[in-house]
C-alpha cells in the first residue's frame, strides 16, 4: 500500500529545460510545512532535461511518458503513480512566489464541496494574467470575446480572469498552468480525457467536476509567475491544435448541435472582425497575418 502524502506536484515537460530548473528551484525553495513529492512526466525531451533533473534535484521522480503523448494523457501517468491526498498540476513555466501549494493544499482540505482551486498568476514583470475565467466556454463565451470581454466585465467586474480581491472566488474554470485536484475526485470523474492532445483538456475536466456537483475557486492568497505568452509570433501547429480542441470541447459538452453551429458561427464572426481591424485600421502585419490563419484552419 502506498504511503499517502499531502500533495503530489506534477509536472509534464518537453523540452522545456530552462524553465523547469527555474520552476524546480522555486518549489523547493518555497515549499514549506507539508509533505509532498515532485513527479515529472517526461514527453522525451531532446534538450537534456532529464539529465538536468539527476544531476540537480535527485529527489525528483522522474518518468517517461514514451512520446511526445500531450499535456492531459502524461498528465494521467503522473497521476497513476502519484501519492498525495492533493493533486497540484503545475507548468514548467512558472515560479513560485511564495508557499502557494500549502496556501491551495489547505483550502482544499478546508472545503468539502471545492474540489479545484488555483492561484493568481503573473507575468515576469509581476502584472497580473490570465489565471481563470469565470465561465466555462459557451454561446456567452463566444459572445464575450466578440465584445472584448465587455459581457465579462459587466457580469463580473474587474476580476473576471484575475482575482483582484482578497477572498476566494467561485470560478468557471482555474487555467492548467497551477491546477490542485482532490485524488477522491478524479477518482470519482475520471482523469484526463485522452482524445485531447492540447488545450482544452483541464476545461473538459472541469466540466465534468462541475456537473458532478462540485466547485472551483481562485485563492488569491497563493502567488505563481507564469510565463507563457512571451512570443507573439504564428505558431501554425499550435493553433491548429487550439482550434482542433475547442471543437472537441464542444461536442462533448454541448447536448444540441445548434448550440455547436452557433458557436463556430460567433466564432468566425470574431475572426473575420479582428482580420478586418487589423488590416484596415490598425495595420499590425503580423496580427493580421495571425487572424488570417485562424480563419484558413477554421
Amino acid at each position: 500500500m502506498r504511503q499517502c502524502i499531502d500533495v503530489s506536484i506534477i509536472i509534464v515537460s518537453y523540452n522545456t529545460r530552462e524553465f523547469l530548473r527555474e520552476c524546480l528551484y522555486s518549489l523547493f525553495e518555497k515549499t514549506k510545512s507539508l509533505s509532498f513529492e515532485v513527479v515529472v512526466v517526461d514527453n522525451e525531451s531532446s534538450d537534456s532535461s532529464v539529465q538536468m533533473i539527476q544531476e540537480l534535484f535527485p529527489q525528483v521522480k522522474i518518468l517517461n511518458s514514451g512520446g511526445n503523448v500531450g499535456f492531459g494523457r502524461a498528465n494521467n501517468i503522473g497521476i497513476k503513480e502519484a501519492r498525495g491526498r492533493n493533486i497540484f498540476l503545475l507548468n514548467p513555466d512558472t515560479i513560485l512566489l511564495n508557499n502557494a501549494i500549502k496556501i491551495l493544499s489547505d483550502f482544499l482540505d478546508s472545503q468539502s464541496v471545492v474540489a479545484v482551486c488555483g492561484g493568481n498568476l503573473y507575468n515576469i514583470d509581476k502584472e497580473p494574467t490570465h489565471s481563470f475565467l469565470r465561465y466555462l466556454p459557451s454561446v456567452f463565451g463566444e459572445l464575450d470575446q466578440l465584445t472584448g470581454y465587455k459581457l465579462a466585465k459587466w457580469c463580473y467586474g474587474k476580476s473576471f480572469e484575475f482575482n483582484y480581491g482578497d477572498q476566494p472566488l467561485p470560478v468557471g474554470y482555474i487555467t492548467g498552468a497551477d491546477m490542485m485536484i482532490k485524488r477522491k475526485v478524479l477518482e470519482e470523474v475520471g482523469c484526463f480525457d485522452p482524445d485531447f492532445f492540447m488545450y482544452f483538456e483541464e476545461t473538459e475536466l472541469t466540466y465534468r467536476i462541475r456537473k458532478a456537483g462540485y466547485k472551483i475557486t481562485s485563492v488569491p492568497e497563493a502567488c505563481i509567475v507564469h510565463l507563457e505568452g512571451k512570443s507573439h509570433s504564428l505558431k501554425e501547429n499550435r493553433e491548429r491544435m487550439f482550434l482542433t480542441s475547442r471543437r472537441l470541447y464542444y461536442k462533448k459538452t454541448l447536448k444540441y448541435n445548434l448550440i455547436f453551429y452557433v458557436c463556430q458561427m460567433l466564432y468566425g464572426l470574431n475572426v473575420c472582425i479582428h482580420i478586418l481591424y487589423y488590416s484596415l485600421f490598425h495595420r499590425d502585419k503580423e496580427q493580421s497575418k495571425i487572424w488570417k490563419f485562424r480563419w484558413k484552419i477554421f
